[in-house]
């Protein structure tokens, strides 16, 4: 399930591709298809694990185009272990939620992405999120667990505070959010209570046979109810001009 969408971030052969915040490699498996040189880092030492795993069964199944590279890394997304304009594209999904120095976070993505490279950066999006928070608090008060809730006017600020101009927006994964409301509501961990395995099944089945009827769905129903909201941006080759104060939308206010 990609939260990116790729015609909006494309990602051509040999390009160097930084999965930030990896989780179980998602990102890092599409780029590796299209060829890029992709590195997926994470904290976690079992995503780091499971990614590199997945990523090697690729290559011996050759999933991934000749030239291609892929390499799973343990690291500090707030001290990366990689010299200034290493990378092409980054990709930062469902992370700066966790961070306490989001801030901290990009600065550290931008030095390492080239002048002209792509970033792009996902969030829970404001609505869903604050519905999941409201009937859990076992949902996000956990260790590593979400921190903060962005408005997309918010996003939209760090990001332009970091340095990066973005170039679009959209919201992603709709059919997601009522699954999390379920669970909230019936507790995080109950995968037993009969609305949560039912909606379950109907998530793994559109995964895996992406129908036309729940694409269309899904496309219909994201700018009200996406669980995500991804942001494309790039990186200046020049440093940036003074500019007048950006003025925020009723659309980035409410998320």
């Amino acid at each position: 399930m990609l939260t990116v969408d790729f015609s909006r971030f494309p990602i051509a052969p040999g390009d160097r591709v930084l999965d930030l915040g990896c989780g179980q490699g998602r990102h890092a498996f599409e780029c590796y298809r299209r060829g890029a040189r992709v590195v997926a880092l994470d904290r976690n030492g079992d995503d780091v694990r499971h990614t590199a795993g997945w990523l090697a069964a690729m290559r011996d199944a050759g999933e991934a185009p000749a030239g291609a590279t892929a390499a799973a890394v343990e690291g500090d997304a707030l001290a990366l272990p990689f010299p200034d304009d290493s990378f092409d594209a980054l990709v930062v999904s469902e992370i700066m939620e966790h961070v306490p120095d989001d801030k901290g976070l990009l600065a550290e993505a931008v030095r390492v992405l080239r002048p002209g490279g792509r970033i792009a950066v996902t969030v829970p999006r404001y609505g869903p999120e604050r519905v999941c928070w409201a009937l859990s608090d076992a949902y996000h008060q956990v260790e590593g667990g979400h921190i903060r809730i962005y408005r997309a006017g918010e996003l939209l600020a760090r990001i332009r505070e970091s340095g990066l101009r973005p170039y679009g927006s959209h919201h992603a994964h709709a059919l997601h959010s009522p699954y999390w409301w379920l669970k909230c509501a019936l507790g995080v961990d109950n995968d037993k209570a009969l609305p949560v395995r039912a909606y379950h099944k109907l998530l793994v089945w559109d995964i895996m046979k992406r129908p036309l009827a729940t694409r269309v769905a899904e496309r219909a129903l994201d700018p009200l109810l996406g669980k995500s909201f991804v942001v494309y941006a790039t990186k200046p080759h020049t440093p940036r001009a003074p500019h007048a104060p950006h003025t925020v939308t009723a659309q980035e206010r409410h998320g």
